[in-house]
């Protein structure tokens, strides 16, 4: 029996509560080893493993120092993963990251055949750090990786280990000698994630740290085959259909382009040149799933899409110069979204049902 078929078997056999209990438990051993070295960032870690138990990819944007490329290598360490970091620069090859054929001589015939050397990206997590340094023909060598979990080399497939998922860093103040992801590039990515700095309190503790016992080691708490299963728990958790109305609602709404843009709020036919695709209404919703496992009660709501809106929209919304010229960003266009689109609400009998279904009563 194959190691997925019996994680579809073990995940059948279980109630709806059972399944919440073994996310949650998944979630606060991961918390509990990374806050061993990592100081505060709490929403940080909680997007970055939403990202994770969803099946998406995550980029990381923030100013040098904040411990960026920490965080997501002691979450990897954490998960019993195997790890690459790629360190992203203006000369680095496409294959590089994906690999490439060589020519092997069989010294017995005298043949010659063509072999594929896998590159880091055959690892299941992927750092790539200050992806934004290399060329967008680098760049586009994710692509297919994250899309498709392939490589294409040679007219070959070569399948990615499972789980895999790419987390990215992106430094917001040095553009020179930088290369701006492409759109198509920046929507494979579930969450942009902002690391911000952290409080007096953290920042003291963090100090008191370096200054005395240093890091504590991580232990691998979570396995792969935990993961999946999380993984798999959530993608076939419940979803209303009143939460997925108002999602797509949330992101047509963006579209300034669309031929039915009579109910776009003022300030996105101001300040937006471009609206987020139908993969952000993907990302909504399966985000919102884990949101509701990982932090919540299981329950998917209007506030759990609320939650994690602004991760999902902000690298999907290309405003114009308007709104470069009133300093209007893309925070204040989500939180005028949040505002002013509408949401079908819920009665009892219908709350009741989804509670009997997650619940498993």
């Amino acid at each position: 029996m194959s190691e997925n078929h019996e994680t579809n078997s073990r995940s059948g056999s279980r109630s709806g509560e059972e399944m919440i209990a073994l996310v949650r438990e998944s979630y606060d051993l991961l918390k509990s080893e990374i806050s061993k070295v990592i100081v505060g960032q709490d929403e940080v870690i909680d997007q970055i493993l939403m990202a994770v138990f969803s099946r998406g990819h995550a980029m990381l944007v923030g100013v040098p120092g904040l411990a960026k490329t920490l965080v997501i290598s002691t979450i990897a360490q954490a998960m019993e993963l195997d790890f690459n970091r790629i360190q992203f620069t203006p000369d680095l090859m496409p294959s590089d990251i994906t690999g490439t054929e060589v020519i092997e001589e069989d010294k017995a015939t005298g043949q010659r055949s063509l072999r594929f050397v896998p590159g880091p990206i055959f690892s299941s997590v992927i750092l790539a750090d200050e992806i934004n340094r290399t060329p967008p023909k680098t760049q586009a060598a994710l692509l297919e990786a994250m899309q498709e979990r392939q490589v294409t080399a040679g007219g070959q497939r070569h399948a990615l280990p499972d789980p895999f998922f790419v987390l990215a860093t992106q430094n917001p103040l040095e553009q020179e000698g930088t290369y701006p992801l492409p759109e198509a590039q920046l929507d494979r990515f579930m969450f942009q994630i902002l690391v911000r700095y952290p409080t007096e309190a953290e920042e003291l503790e963090v100090i008191k740290r370096s200054a005395t016992k240093g890091e504590d080691p991580v232990n691998a708490v979570v396995g792969p085959d935990r993961i999946l299963e999380a993984q798999k728990i959530i993608k076939h958790t419940p979803v209303p259909e009143h939460v997925c109305k108002y999602a797509l609602r949330l992101v047509r709404a963006t579209r300034v382009n669309e031929s039915d843009a009579s109910g776009i709020p003022d300030m996105v036919r101001d300040y937006v040149s471009w609206g987020a695709g139908p993969r952000a209404s993907e990302a909504l919703v399966h985000a919102a799933k884990a949101h509701a496992m990982l932090v919540g009660d299981g329950l998917v709501s209007v506030e759990t899409i609320r939650a994690i809106a602004h991760p999902v929209l902000r690298h999907r919304i290309v405003l114009n110069f308007n709104a470069q010229a009133d300093q209007v960003s893309t925070e204040d266009v989500i939180d005028n979204l949040l505002q002013l689109v509408p949401a079908d609400g819920l009665d009892d009998h219908s709350r009741d049902a989804l509670r009997s279904v997650v619940g498993g009563s």
